[in-house]
């Protein structure tokens, strides 16, 4: 079985967080620059929402596992 690698959800939020500290730092924005910018973290918004969602599942399903554990 082929392991996907798993985001790293604090490593996305730092990347998002740099695009920030850019966009806040430019003087005037080349917007060329400014666009590739904003479509890496329009990428890393998604990919940050899609992490959450499996970390969600994940903790719901350690939940019904505990909880049937508890059942017993």
């Amino acid at each position: 079985m082929v392991m996907e690698k798993k985001i790293n959800l604090k490593d996305s939020l730092n990347k998002l967080n740099e695009i920030t500290v850019w966009f806040e730092n430019q003087e005037e924005v080349d917007v060329e620059a400014g666009l590739e910018k904003l479509k890496e973290g329009a990428e890393l918004v998604k990919v940050c929402k899609k992490r959450l969602s499996e970390i969600e599942n994940e903790f719901e399903q350690i939940q019904r596992e505990v909880t049937e554990d508890d059942e017993k």
